[in-house]
């Protein structure tokens, strides 16, 4: 991977939701400031600025007519009913890698927009992810939880063109500097990267989420160049 590549994918890392472990004194840094999940009201947003944000995920023609659920002590509830079958959300610290020293960071948020199929076989696994961390279990029980839900299928494989939009430039992804990149998100069965040319020179697509025992799927990110409001994203 060539230098240029190595940097992109280090800040656009965040999927499944997807942040990117961080590294050298952050990371270590990290690793002890959130050892541990912090009090849930410090998750939490308040309703209307939580629903602004989420719709900053995708473009207005397709946000403003999704569904847009909410954080609450409960889980993500529906606080706006959709009818074009998007489902537009705010990700939390616990979608990140398992490895990601900032898997607690209480500060993290992630706008994004499922589509359709990404709605039904991506966000379960979201949904179920949040329930879990609510109810106190860290990050190797959620990680248990998770390959047991996919051994049983509790969850669903991914859909055939499951994807969402990250593409606010209100995200805050990690606490390290210059950290976001507007880009989306494709998920798949478990495949190799070089199906889809991912990670070669001059490519702008990443496997930043490979197939795990916990989580049966890959996560294919690529780059898009702007914001969801038009204006001109950096790429690197």
């Amino acid at each position: 991977m060539n230098k240029e590549m190595h940097m992109l994918t280090t800040r656009a890392a965040y999927l499944l939701i997807l942040l990117a472990a961080g590294c050298g004194s952050h990371a270590q840094d990290a690793k002890t400031k959130y050892a541990a999940m912090a009090p849930l009201e410090q998750y939490l947003m308040e309703r209307d600025a939580e629903i602004a944000l989420a719709r900053t995920a995708a473009p207005e023609a397709i946000s403003k007519d999704a569904s847009v659920l909410i954080l609450t002590r409960a889980g993500y509830q529906t606080a706006v009913e959709g009818k074009n079958g998007f489902v537009c959300i705010v990700s939390r610290s616990w979608m990140s890698p398992p490895d990601s020293p900032e898997f607690w960071n209480p500060k993290l948020r992630g706008p994004l927009c499922y589509n359709p199929p990404a709605a039904r076989s991506i966000f379960p696994i979201e949904r179920k992810r949040t329930l879990w961390a609510i109810a106190g279990n860290s990050k190797d029980q959620i990680m248990q939880e998770v390959k047991t839900a996919f051994a049983n299928k509790d969850l669903p494989a991914p859909e055939p063109g499951a994807m969402s939009y990250m593409m606010s430039k209100e995200a805050y992804l990690t606490d390290r500097g210059d950290h976001n990149v507007a880009h989306l998100m494709f998920y798949t069965p478990p495949l190799e990267g070089a199906e889809w040319g991912a990670d070669l020179p001059n490519s702008p697509v990443m496997l930043v989420d490979k197939f795990t025992a916990a989580q049966p799927l890959n996560v294919f990110i690529v780059p898009v160049g702007k914001w969801s409001d038009g204006t001109p994203a950096p790429l690197m």
